[in-house]
């Protein structure tokens, strides 16, 4: 009786102990959050930048958390390997430029191609463009594309453009869907992976055949190639393969080249030169743009030879991720699309959107190692994504380098 006595009330110390470390836990974690609740947004993006810097190891370093002086440095010291520096300046587009369009265009197998200080205009000069060519105002395209979620309704105010969506499924529109779209359209416009889908592409068979479905109903194709350079590998083309199943095609500079901004749009020489018409018109007709041109010709060279690489850790880091919250015993976390597409994929998890971000930016200070930098959006109640890009820093990275920093990262989430 004695030692079944002395046992239970052994157990039932335990016990409690075991709960007032947790309820120590609990509130270790309610008072991060609480501080982190006390700092304003704009302290929270300054601890979250300042973190960032800091970590030492991360899947990829962004160049928007550089410095003035870092990126000026980079570009010193890449310069004369792509462009001779005793060359004068561009001058509203000569020079330099035209050496960049001249090079765009030839990797994309196009006639020529257009410089552009921003994506949002090229592509709105673009469309405006094959609307006064084939007659029709309207354009077929994803509600998830970029012009309909990140430029303020730009096409209609802009240029009197009209949008129709062939579906709202979170993938690329099938051939049957542009068959079966019930009104009549121009421009048939493709987002080269779409994002906000989760950086996601069709097959090789179903960009052919959406393509050739477009041109059955007499309208031109037109791609938002921002991130085309990384496509090679999921469609097991090149990339003047790609762009020739289009009209024109629209590509960025800084989303997976590591450049400073800039676009340019690509396609027959008639459209081209039309383009640069209306790119003046727009305001994009601008003095010097060697530094973002510099950039951009850095960036070919040097990172897009390696986004193949890139594309192939990004399904290790991906499969490492998915193995670690297992391991950590979160009760749910999805990887999408499972087997990344490009080096660029979504991670969801069952957490509050600030929790994630505020543990992120703790492991990023306290270890030096950093697993997300961006910041986590509500997918719904209790549940958040990010989006995962892996580069050259990611690919130091082993799978047991990535499961242990989520077990560490899991273990500063609220429980």
């Amino acid at each position: 009786m004695g030692d079944t006595t002395e046992h239970s009330v052994e157990q039932a110390a335990d016990q409690a102990t075991a709960r007032a470390a947790d309820q120590a836990s609990e509130r270790a974690a309610d008072g991060s959050a609480g501080q982190a609740a006390e700092e304003t947004a704009e302290q929270r993006r300054e601890r979250r930048r300042v973190a960032w810097r800091g970590a030492r190891r991360v899947l990829w370093r962004p160049g928007f958390h550089a410095t003035v002086g870092e990126l000026l440095a980079r570009l010193t010291d890449a310069a004369p390997d792509v462009y001779d520096l005793d060359k004068p300046v561009d001058m509203y587009g000569d020079g330099i430029v035209e050496t960049l369009e001249e090079r765009v265009a030839a990797l994309l197998g196009k006639e020529a191609a257009a410089f552009f200080p921003s994506g949002t205009m090229a592509q709105q000069v673009a469309l405006r463009c094959w609307a006064g060519r084939t007659g029709s105002t309207t354009v077929a395209m994803h509600p998830l594309s970029h012009p309909e979620v990140h430029e303020r309704n730009a096409l209609g105010t802009v240029s009197g453009l009209r949008t129709v969506h062939p579906t709202r499924e979170p993938r690329m529109p099938s051939a049957e869907e542009i068959r079966d779209l019930a009104e009549p359209f121009g421009t048939l416009f493709l987002e080269l992976p779409l994002r906000e889908a989760g950086f996601v592409l069709p097959s090789w068979e179903e960009l052919v055949a959406v393509t050739d479905a477009a041109r059955e109903r007499d309208a031109v194709v037109h791609f938002d190639g921002a991130r085309l350079w990384e496509c090679t590998t999921r469609l097991g083309h090149s990339l003047d393969e790609i762009a020739d199943l289009a009209d024109s095609v629209y590509v960025s500079f800084y989303k997976s080249l590591d450049g400073i901004g800039g676009a340019a749009l690509a396609g027959p020489k008639t459209l081209v030169d039309e383009a640069k018409a209306w790119r003046h018109r727009y305001g994009g007709q601008i003095l010097q743009q060697f530094p973002t041109v510099l950039a951009a010709l850095i960036g070919l060279e040097k990172e897009l030879p390696r986004l193949p690489e890139y594309v192939a850790h990004a399904r290790v880091v991906a499969a490492a991720l998915r193995e670690g919250f297992a391991g950590a015993g979160v009760p749910w976390a999805r990887v999408h699309p499972e087997e990344p597409h490009t080096h660029q994929f979504q991670l969801w998890l069952p957490y509050d959107a600030d929790a994630l971000t505020h543990a992120g930016t703790l492991q990023a200070e306290e270890t030096k190692t950093g697993l997300f930098p961006q910041v986590w959006e509500r997918g719904g109640p209790g549940l958040a994504f990010t989006e995962v890009t892996v580069a050259a820093p990611g690919l130091e990275w082993t799978a047991q380098d990535v499961r242990e920093a989520v077990a560490d990262f899991v273990g500063r989430l609220p429980r």
